[in-house]
């Protein structure tokens, strides 16, 4: 159930997203969770083999280039889905700042638990 929570926010956090960006479209809030999905699946899968295979990189640009492989996983996820349209990689990498906090703002970034209630 926690999941499906976690889905439904990331998509509104997906839709204001692409209503601040002019560079990024998306057709409807279906749309909109199978790229909170989507994002979710490659996230997991796709991102961890990426910074392993990265790792150099990334220490020299001191971790900025972690911000290259969310826009490429925002690329690949615009690939998969038809109605989400994603116009190049600037405006992939700016959407994948603003998605961050917006998740963030509405909680999807909070992962302290209460230990204590």
């Amino acid at each position: 159930m926690n999941f499906l929570l976690r889905i439904l926010v990331s998509a509104i956090a997906v839709i204001l997203t692409s209503y601040l960006l002019p560079g990024v479209h998306i057709e409807n809030f279906l749309s909109a969770i199978l790229v909170a999905f989507v994002l979710a699946i490659l996230n997991s899968i796709l991102k961890p083999i990426l910074v392993i295979l990265t790792i150099p990189i990334t220490v020299i640009t001191f971790g900025l280039f972690l911000l290259v492989i969310n826009a490429i996983i925002i690329l690949i996820a615009g690939e998969f889905i038809t109605g989400f349209i994603v116009d190049g990689f600037w405006w992939a990498l700016i959407f994948s700042i603003i998605l961050s906090f917006i998740s963030y703002l509405l909680g999807i970034g909070n992962n302290d638990k209460k230990k204590y209630s």
